[in-house]
């Protein structure tokens, strides 16, 4: 790897937290638990897994430069957020994220060219460089933000469609009380004259009554 491409990547490493932040603003609690898909993960687990990886990242490039070809062990990030309580609150995970990657960016920025020769094996994909290493950690979080992105805009979607479907629903119709009789009612009654016919003696005492 030429060191213009070098550069290049450290700094996409570099931008890497930005990218997260401005892909969770003005996020809601609602947004950070939904999920695309029932077996992809929610923008909240997203950020735990972050925090998890670039701990881990950032240990496994001390052990490359520290020590004479180390075996870089995987682990199973599926565990981890299985079990690793990740519907924790995110702010920490942030933290933990931004402070990792503003450290080991340091580190990268002072790399001799023998230090990115160096290298160890990855128990799962064999030689393993610090090139590689910045390959694989350089767009580990921008494909991350925008994976946050996409659930936002799959929840936001999901909600246009509910509130749609509220607004289109018809409205029963309004049920009117009866109209209770009022004084102008019964004066103008009363004009017209008593009731006639079998229910008129009724009504005449009905009246007196009120």
């Amino acid at each position: 790897m030429d060191p213009t491409t070098r550069r290049a990547l450290v700094e996409q490493y570099r931008n890497g937290y930005r990218a997260v932040i401005e892909a969770l603003h003005g996020v809601t609690e609602t947004d950070l638990d939904s999920r695309p898909a029932p077996t992809e993960w929610s923008p909240r687990q997203v950020v735990h897994h972050l925090a998890d990886s670039e701990m881990t990242s950032a240990i496994r490039l001390r052990r490359l430069l520290a020590e004479d070809g180390p075996m870089i062990h995987g682990y199973d990030e599926g565990a981890f957020a299985r079990r690793l309580h990740y519907e924790r609150p995110i702010q920490a995970s942030l933290e933990a994220f931004r402070a990792a990657r503003q450290v080991t960016a340091e580190l990268l920025e002072r790399l001799g060219e023998a230090d990115w020769l160096r290298e160890g094996t990855h128990s799962e994909s064999g030689r393993y460089t610090v090139e590689t290493w910045l390959e694989i950690y350089a767009k580990h979080a921008l494909d991350h933000a925008e994976q946050i992105r996409r659930a936002r805009e799959t929840a936001g979607a999901r909600r246009s469609e509910v509130s749609q479907k509220l607004t289109s629903r018809p409205l029963p119709p309004a049920s009117r009380a009866p109209r209770r009789e009022d004084r102008s009612d019964r004066t103008r009654r009363l004009r017209e004259g008593p009731p006639t016919g079998a229910g008129a003696h009724s009504a005449s005492r009905q009246e007196m009554r009120r």
